[in-house]
């Protein structure tokens, strides 16, 4: 599938980005990964600083989706590492956002998937499973639902209600 540049999304798509059936997330994600511009249907998952549901979630086959992490933003651990990245990869992901951290930045340079999150730290995250799958979530006060679709490039992260094209 053909990433959309998003400054092309927003400049034809006005009345959505009014009514809020497209919204913007705020510029705070770092660029990681190979694809630079990447789009999707959303898969989400809600953690906090544990990544068991991450890697669930990512073994299924991703099927050009991309995984929405809402990590409550915490810079404590990193969520996903160059193995999840690399198994996104695998398993058909075109892309993981993750408010929160990541890690092993050089592996993930050299995966052909998009990555976007708010920085990286080396700790690790535990291992218990809480959180919760296929939820809302909020990201600085912006709704994303499970199976809305994502745009994102160099220019920024967008968030639709349905699939797009201009």
């Amino acid at each position: 599938m053909t990433s959309l540049a998003t400054s092309d999304v927003c400049d034809a798509n006005g009345k959505l980005l009014s009514n809020g059936d497209l919204r913007m997330l705020p510029p705070i994600f770092n660029i990681y990964g190979q694809r630079r511009a990447f789009c999707g249907p959303i898969v989400t998952v809600k953690v906090f600083e544990d990544n068991v549901l991450v890697k669930e979630v990512l073994k299924t086959g991703g099927e050009g989706r991309v995984l929405v992490v809402d990590g409550g933003g915490s810079m404590g651990c990193a969520l996903l590492g160059g193995k999840l990245a690399q198994l996104g990869h695998d398993m058909g992901w075109v892309g993981v956002v993750v408010n929160g951290c990541i890690r092993d930045v050089d592996e993930i340079s050299r995966c052909d998937i998009g990555i976007r999150a708010l920085a990286s730290v080396p700790r690790r995250p535990s291992k218990n499973g809480y959180g919760e799958k296929y939820v809302p979530v909020y990201i600085r006060g912006t709704l994303i639902r499970d199976g809305e679709w994502l745009y994102a490039d160099s220019d920024g992260i967008l968030i639709s209600k349905t699939q797009l094209s201009i």
